[in-house]
């Protein structure tokens, strides 16, 4: 049975996936790493979901306030070798839910066009695609994706 815990960055969990999931970014982002990079620090996110399997760690995303009506999804990541359970569904739906009780109106998330697996999981969970946002208007790699809250 998977657990979900709502935390923050100082999760030690949360710290050692994250980890894991800049290694894998790492070789499918190449020479782009360094510039995506620069988006992803997890200092003082106040909003993580970890989720448990028999007290291990097995997934873990956050959110993070880009405006007043909207959350960013950030750090989704769950271990190649345990991908396909519905982990990622549920880290993901939580972090809606933590985000629509604390009154926001959508997410928005930014994905690699070298991640099919992350844009089939938002794809499956009613994300759609959307203009490049932000950072990323003009970056050929990057596939931006909302989802509008029921609040």
């Amino acid at each position: 049975m998977i657990t979900l815990t709502r935390t923050n960055s100082d999760n030690k969990d949360f710290q050692a996936l994250v980890r894991e999931l800049d290694i894998d970014l790492k070789i499918r982002d190449g020479e782009d790493h360094s510039f995506y990079a620069q988006f992803n620090k997890i200092d003082s996110i106040k909003y993580i979901v970890v989720a448990y399997h028999e007290n291990q760690a097995v997934g873990c995303g956050a959110v993070k306030e880009y405006d007043h009506r909207t959350m960013e999804i950030k750090r989704m990541y769950v271990p190649p070798e345990i991908r396909g359970q519905g982990i990622a569904s549920l880290i993901l739906q939580e972090l809606e839910k933590w985000s629509s009780e604390l009154l926001f109106e959508k997410c928005i998330l930014e994905t690699g066009k070298m991640q099919p697996e992350a844009i089939k999981l938002y794809q499956k969970n009613n994300y759609r695609a959307i203009p490049n946002y932000g950072q990323y208007q003009n970056v050929e790699n990057s596939v931006c994706f909302e989802k509008i809250l029921k609040v």
